[in-house]
């Protein structure tokens, strides 16, 4: 006890120290006393979500205190995260999987993908990827989807093997569909909230971009990291690549013990089928995901397949809406507080007078990493998008090379960390995988996805005359 002090003590030190360097470290003369301590104090909470001297939700807690007794940001700025509509959505999807587990649907529909596809270990998690990749082109958000419809099903699979205590099979699984997702929502138009936004911003600099030709532009590189994402994570994690002939013998029994639908689980079928529907309809019948989330929990209220009850219980939820929110509220203010339009006029300037090619890669890779400071990859499109995209214009890139390069950028760098994409913090808080192992995989699977994208996906935008 008396060591853990210390260890708590020390982290806690370490967690502290980016901060007060930034914080004292004069601060560039076009960036606002608000906005350098800001990032101070989000340095802070990294560091402290990275060392976890605390729990992720105390450093979060920790780390608004320090926002607001500072008066860096008022009360109000410091926790208008908390009504985000995105941090609500990924609430009520933890919730409505709780009602998938609650009625035994979850556990019928893993047992018999797991009959169809877990023949062999690394299966599992091709035939999740290829759940998210059915669903991307028409269910317009990333968040919803993984959390609302896939997760779930991964839930309920890792569920059955929890008695096995393979924590290493549940975080390949954890990470493939994660890493999955942001590749699936790279491929298509309508597959996350931000593209469509993408699309509207680069049409303010007359570049046009359509639904197939976004499909078109990114389904060769999108197909490749699919297939080779999983493999690569499934080394990763050093598995092996067992088959599962008394799995499948014991799944079959299962199957065969379940027996026909209930009536609850024909509901929860109905309220899947219901939410799909508003999901993909949302944009034109102006319901938002969250709205259609809420109305889902609501008919499991009404039902009784949820009781207030559940919802208590469902620690991880709470957990994830304060440290989510809090992010959130952060990285709005970094860009409010014009911190991240500074740091793209930092770029502009030492990519200005290079060769279109290297400058442009310069500026992707800048745009890419610089993820690691937002907690949404909408905020990110929001606040940097129009400044890069503009900047690899002014250097001679080819405008419409320039926009889809960004707007895949846009998604896929979204996998970096356990904070950066609306899905990642459902799939983080299921604990199958550490931050270290979160953030070494994102990173690596960064590299091999920019090298398929820029290097394979440049030759085949060249067949498609994009440059």
């Amino acid at each position: 006890m008396h060591l853990r002090r210390h260890q708590t003590f020390y982290l806690t030190m370490a967690s502290i120290l980016p901060a007060i360097v930034i914080w004292m470290f004069p601060k560039p003369e076009a960036v606002s006393f608000n906005a350098w301590h800001l990032f101070a104090i989000f340095a802070f909470l990294i560091s402290g979500v990275i060392l976890k001297p605390f729990p992720m939700g105390i450093m979060a807690l920790f780390a608004l205190c320090i926002a607001t007794l500072s008066q860096t940001l008022s009360f109000e700025e410091a926790f208008s995260g908390f009504g985000n509509e995105i941090v609500w959505l990924v609430v009520f999807a933890f919730f409505i999987s709780r009602g998938v587990s609650a009625t035994g649907l979850g556990s019928r529909l893993a047992y018999k993908i797991m009959s169809l596809f877990g023949i062999h270990t690394l299966g599992l998690g091709y035939a999740l990827i290829a759940t998210d990749l059915i669903l991307a082109p028409t269910v317009p958000s990333v968040t919803a989807r993984i959390g609302g419809i896939v997760y779930p099903i991964l839930k309920s699979i890792l569920d059955l093997f929890e008695r096995n205590k393979t924590s290493k099979l549940g975080a390949f699984l954890t990470q493939t569909t994660f890493q999955g997702s942001t590749i699936t929502s790279a491929m298509f138009l309508t597959a996350m909230a931000g593209n469509p936004l993408i699309v509207e911003l680069a049409r303010g600099q007359n570049i046009h971009i359509s639904w197939v030709q976004w499909m078109m532009a990114a389904i060769l590189p999108g197909l490749l990291s699919l297939c080779i994402v999983p493999y690569v994570l499934f080394r990763f994690f050093k598995l092996d690549n067992q088959k599962m002939d008394a799995v499948q013998g014991a799944l079959k029994i299962q199957l065969e013990k379940q027996g026909k639908m209930r009536p609850k689980e024909w509901v929860m079928c109905a309220t899947f089928v219901l939410l799909m529907i508003l999901w993909i309809l949302g944009p034109w019948i102006q319901v938002k995901a969250t709205v259609a989330a809420l109305l889902g929990l609501a008919i499991l209220f009404l039902t009784k397949i949820l009781d207030w009850k559940h919802i208590l219980e469902e620690t991880a939820a709470w957990d994830t809406f304060i440290w989510f929110a809090t992010f959130i509220s952060f990285a709005s203010y970094l860009s409010k507080l014009g911190f991240t339009s500074w740091f793209g006029d930092v770029v502009v300037q030492h990519v200005n007078n290079m060769q279109w090619h290297l400058g442009f890669l310069v500026i992707g890779l800048l745009y890419f990493y610089s993820h690691y400071f937002f907690a949404s990859c909408v905020a990110h499109i929001g606040a940097l998008y129009i400044p890069f995209l503009v900047v690899a214009i002014a250097i001679g890139t080819p405008p419409v090379l320039a926009a889809l390069v960004l707007a895949f950028f846009s998604n896929l760098m979204g996998s970096l960390t356990h904070y950066g994409a609306g899905q990642a913090p459902i799939l983080f808080s299921a604990g199958h995988v550490s931050i270290v192992e979160w953030w070494k995989a994102g990173f690596l699977i960064s590299i091999i996805n920019i090298i398929i994208w820029v290097f394979i996906g440049g030759f085949w935008w060249k067949c498609l005359g994009f440059w």
